[in-house]
């Protein structure tokens, strides 16, 4: 039984797939299928049930599980420690965040981060619900909020603000509004949250105003939202890191810009969390330390 083996153990029973773990590690099908179950007959015990469509962990599967990932976690840790501060990280490194931040913000990072780290494969896991860390193995996870449960460390790793923006085209058919107030009688882009999807916060000179918001219009993507915003289909409440090239180039326009504007808080961010551990990973240290540097000039 080797370090390999026990690796692809817990692929398999992430994945629940046979072939999802054959894609990730660009092999044949049959060879994960052999090698599993070379380390079943090892044991002598029937780590997963097979089905037509699904893997499914035994009892035993479970106990084994649960009993080798602290193991795994140790080999890393002793690698790690035998000196930290050479070479480049190895490995790899699952990485979550929302479609969204993901696509604008993680992806032109990614041939950045593979210059730096040739040795270090990346799983990007983008999607919009929030996944376990500590049961789907997260190395990482960056979320839009500061909310995290037990077992997981948070850090702030970069400011976030949001505005409310129109195209240039829907200004010039339905005029500028004056106010904040003005929205309540447009037809506004809405996410589909509940605070988001009802009304707008806005402050200045530090007085604080709820505007009450409609729309025909309701995405659970910030992307699409975006999309419809350019489109001149209305105003949408959006995050700069999303649309700051746009302000920029002058596809967008933000409709009050003396205003700070959001649906929860004021003090908004992206956040950086990992599952609580004796020790932080090299592979999870180099990381946070690229993100950091690469999204700096996000920051001022």
């Amino acid at each position: 039984m080797d370090i390999d083996s026990l690796q692809l153990f817990v692929e398999v029973a992430r994945q629940g797939s046979f072939s999802a773990v054959a894609r990730l590690r660009g092999v044949e099908v049959s060879s994960v299928s052999r090698a599993f179950a070379a380390l079943e007959a090892e044991l002598g015990a029937l780590l997963m049930q097979r089905t037509t469509r699904s893997l499914v962990l035994t009892e035993a599967g479970e106990a084994f599980l649960g009993r080798i990932i602290p193991l795994l976690d140790a080999f890393e840790a002793a690698r790690d420690g035998i000196n930290p501060h050479s070479g480049s990280p190895s490995g790899t490194l699952r990485l979550t965040a929302s479609v969204a931040f993901g696509q604008r913000v993680l992806v032109p990072l990614v041939p950045a981060f593979r210059a730096a780290f040739p040795k270090l494969n990346l799983e990007l896991i983008l999607q919009d619900s929030n996944v376990d860390l500590i049961a789907d193995r997260i190395d990482l996870a960056i979320r839009l909020g500061s909310g995290y449960g037990a077992g997981v460390i948070g850090s702030k790793l970069m400011p976030t603000r949001f505005r409310v923006v129109a195209s240039p085209g829907y200004i010039a058919t339905t005029g500028m509004p004056k106010e904040p107030a003005d929205l309540a009688v447009r037809s506004c882009l809405l996410f589909a949250l509940p605070d988001f999807r009802t009304r707008w916060l806005f402050r200045y000179q530090g007085k604080i105003g709820k505007i009450p918001v409609h729309g025909a219009l309701v995405a659970s993507n910030a992307l699409a939202l975006r999309d419809f915003a350019l489109s001149g289909l209305g105003p949408a409440l959006l995050a700069d890191w999303l649309i700051g090239e746009d302000l920029a180039g002058g596809a967008l326009v933000d409709l009050f810009p003396r205003h700070d504007v959001t649906a929860t808080t004021f003090d908004t961010a992206a956040w950086l969390l990992y599952p609580s551990r004796k020790y932080l990973p090299a592979k999870v240290r180099a990381t946070i330390d690229f993100l950091r540097a690469a999204l700096a000039p996000a920051q001022r």
